[in-house]
């Protein structure tokens, strides 16, 4: 694996969390729609916005359901690969960076020993330029 292939969770995480603001956003317009005042003259052009935010928020909902199965298949994929890796101090930076997402200092304090960012960033590549 590459760190593209290893960075994917992350990613889809993001997208996850992005889709769910715009749904929240979504859902927050439709329930603040005004209602339309009777017996007023109607405009030309004048659409149905509720319906419009309804069919938005259902391709939305259905969409973050898809990239929350992804990130499940993902996750598995990661501890799959995780897992067949033999020295546990590697274990732990390969599952606290892309399982966890933590930053290089977060993990180095994490595992403590000495360890800095850079000491535990440059093993990882070179774990990964051996495989």
């Amino acid at each position: 694996m590459n760190k593209k292939e290893l960075s994917q969770l992350y990613f889809l995480n993001r997208e996850i969390e992005e889709q769910q603001r715009r749904l929240q956003e979504l859902e927050c317009l439709a329930t603040t729609c005004t209602s339309q005042i009777t017996g007023m003259p109607k405009a030309r052009g004048v659409v149905d916005r509720l319906a419009g935010y309804v069919a938005e928020i259902a391709d939305l909902k259905s969409l973050l359901d898809l990239n929350i199965k992804k990130c499940f298949f993902e996750l598995n994929r990661l501890n799959r690969f995780i897992n067949t890796i033999e020295d546990s101090q590697m274990r732990m930076i390969f599952a606290l960076r892309y399982i966890n997402g933590l930053s290089w200092l977060q993990i180095s304090f994490s595992i403590g020993g000495g360890n800095t960012a850079d000491s535990v960033r440059k093993a990882h590549d070179r774990f990964l330029q051996k495989q």
